[in-house]
């Protein structure tokens, strides 16, 4: 375990926003003037809750490119990523990116796969604003966070892989996203017929997350089998799977956020499916609660192909906690 992360456990949430901010700062930092300029934009700009997966030169984006920064400004912003993030986390966003290179020997397409295309936005000035966010986004990775005093948004948060499974070369087997996978696949062949004509709402998979690149989201109509309606060691299961896509984030921020999905009613959580139940063959499912929503895709490139997403209904972007900071600030 690296120092940063070692240094997080011992401290705590206090301790996470300490290094968080630390490490922020020391990227900005090393920043030069035009670099500024172009990545610390105003929390209002539209840019903040525009969000995408897609390889950066099909549209312009805000921000500073991994591309346009130093070795030693690159230095500095890892141990910012790694301080926003949990172990397993930064691993995930790091294999994401590295995808690219596998497309890149796969396609020759130097213009549309470059694992440097990747690009880091700050909305507001972490050193003096009490509300502030920052985003880290490329192809098949989408990270937002947003802080308002000492309580942070992790939502939208994004991560794809393509392919979902390397077929051939030196990383030949690699999979990136295979928990977010198998533990579906797990859940849903664990399942009494019964059960399965319950969670299996559509014969064929979403081609696409349904909720896309949408700024804000709704809940939708409910789908799929209620988590009252599972046995112990299912609702085990579909536990272990919400907190995979939970466990992106440092472990104490995890836990709370857990804390507050346990607390929603299980009779309000759903699990649905649509699609085939194997590996190989197009299949998605979708997690929701009162609060968040998990969608799970892969059915492009003969089902080699993974999207996942995160979502918040009302926090996501930090919503929930601009609209109790304006409410409870006295100077507002």
């Amino acid at each position: 375990m690296n120092k940063t992360l070692r240094a997080i456990l011992i401290f705590g949430f206090v301790g996470y926003m300490a290094l968080g901010q630390n490490s922020t700062t020391n990227f900005l930092n090393s920043l030069s003037q035009d670099q500024r300029n172009k990545s610390v934009l105003s929390f209002n700009d539209d840019s903040r809750e525009s969000w995408h997966f897609f390889p950066a030169s099909m549209l312009d984006k805000s921000g500073v490119s991994l591309a346009e920064l130093s070795a030693s400004q690159k230095e500095f912003f890892q141990i910012m990523l790694k301080t926003h993030l949990s172990q397993s986390g930064y691993e995930k966003a790091m294999k994401i990116i590295a995808l690219e290179d596998v497309l890149l020997e796969l396609e020759g397409n130097a213009s549309m796969r470059d694992s440097e295309k990747y690009h880091i936005a700050f909305h507001g000035d972490p050193k003096s604003d009490a509300i502030w966010g920052w985003s880290f986004e490329g192809h098949h990775l989408s990270l937002n966070f947003t802080f308002i005093g000492d309580q942070v948004s992790f939502a939208p948060r994004f991560m794809g892989a393509s392919p979902a499974r390397i077929l051939s070369g030196k990383r030949k087997g690699q999979r990136v996203l295979a928990q977010e996978e198998d533990l579906g696949l797990e859940l849903i062949n664990s399942f009494d017929s019964n059960q399965k004509n319950k969670a299996i709402f559509r014969q064929a998979a979403f081609r696409e997350i349904v909720t896309f690149v949408e700024s804000s989201v709704k809940p939708m109509k409910t789908a799929g089998i209620s988590m009252d309606a599972l046995n112990q060691n299912q609702q085990e299961a579909l536990w272990k799977l919400i907190y995979e896509y939970i466990s992106a984030m440092p472990s104490d921020l995890a836990k709370k956020r857990m804390e507050k999905v346990k607390n929603e009613q299980s009779s309000n959580i759903y699990f649905g499916w649509a699609g085939a139940t194997s590996a190989g063959k197009p299949h998605y499912y979708r997690i929701q609660g009162k609060t968040f929503l998990i969608e799970f895709d892969n059915t492009q490139n003969n089902a080699n192909h993974i999207h996942s997403v995160w979502r918040d209904f009302n926090g996501d972007f930090g919503r929930n906690l601009i609209q109790e900071h304006y409410q409870n600030s006295t100077h507002h």
